[in-house]
């Protein structure tokens, strides 16, 4: 037998070291910049000898009128309300496709790949010309709508995750229940939903995220400051003052990317299993 030579492994996890401080370094400079005076930004040192605290302080209440609490409580009320609609309607639809049979169910499904495959740009105008038409600019209503539907930002990839999840489970456990006169719905509540919850997991987490850093739908849709969300008011921070305070303004985009990191970091091992259970059953 081989034997590989002892520095070998200590050598990769140099190697390892090494790129992992280089890929840290931008969140590393980000923190330091965060509690440093603007001129002291040109400084090599990444952090300040003596901390601006007072950065995230003043860069809460930057806004005119406003503080950052009333951001992040429209932020968080749309996000839970794109969460249940979410759950709702991505798991109706593809337990619909997975268990059901209906007319023209292979066409309808290869319909919904295709809206999977169109780039979202393409349909910027159309969307925003419909619900302008409808009065729903300045509400949260173009967000929460086509999320009700099954067809908001990552629908269709939420549908398809799912049909390929509630696929996995076997169908014996359908028949059992309608045996014992649980109808579809009692199926699909009492036995798909709860054997699907990595995948369910892993499909909030997404939405959670993506619609958290959806800055273009928000600007395009929201134009009045009360129903702003954190992405718009931190621009609001870079337009509202003569003389930039970039300490404040990279203060507060540190603590808007808090809660998305948090809700990773605790549902991390949720969102692992669900891919990778998802990736293997299908």
């Amino acid at each position: 037998m081989r034997i590989s030579k002892p520095w070998r492994p200590v050598s990769r996890h140099l190697v390892l070291i090494v790129f992992s401080l280089i890929m840290v370094y931008p969140v590393l400079w980000w923190i330091g910049a965060s509690l440093k005076k603007t001129s002291e930004l040109s400084s090599p040192n990444i952090f300040p000898s003596v901390p601006e605290w007072s950065n995230f302080v003043k860069g809460w209440h930057s806004v005119p009128g406003y503080s950052f609490t009333h951001f992040y409580l429209n932020t968080f009320l749309l996000e839970a309300a794109l969460l249940v609609t979410t759950l709702v309607s991505c798991t109706l639809v593809a337990f619909g496709f997975a268990r059901l049979s209906f007319p023209l169910k292979n066409f309808w499904f290869a319909l919904l790949m295709l809206t999977l495959m169109m780039p979202g740009q393409v349909l910027i105008i159309p969307q925003y010309t419909l619900f302008h038409e409808l009065g729903w600019v300045n509400t949260y209503l173009p967000f929460i709508v086509p999320h009700l539907l099954a067809s908001g930002a990552g629908g269709t990839f939420f549908v398809f995750l799912l049909i390929q999840f509630v696929r996995g489970i076997p169908k014996e456990l359908d028949e059992s229940a309608k045996i014992d006169g649980c109808s579809w719905f009692g199926i699909y509540w009492r036995i798909v939903m709860p054997l699907t919850k990595p995948a369910i997991v892993t499909v909030l987490i997404f939405c959670f995220l993506w619609n958290w850093d959806d800055f273009l739908g928000h600007l395009l849709y929201l134009n009045s400051v009360d129903k702003y969300t954190v992405g718009l008011a931190l621009r609001m921070i870079n337009d509202s003052q003569s003389a930039q305070q970039w300490g404040q303004l990279l203060a507060m985009s540190l603590v808007s990317i808090l809660p998305a990191t948090i809700v990773f970091m605790f549902l991390q091992k949720y969102f692992v299993e669900g891919i990778a259970t998802t990736g293997i059953k299908g």
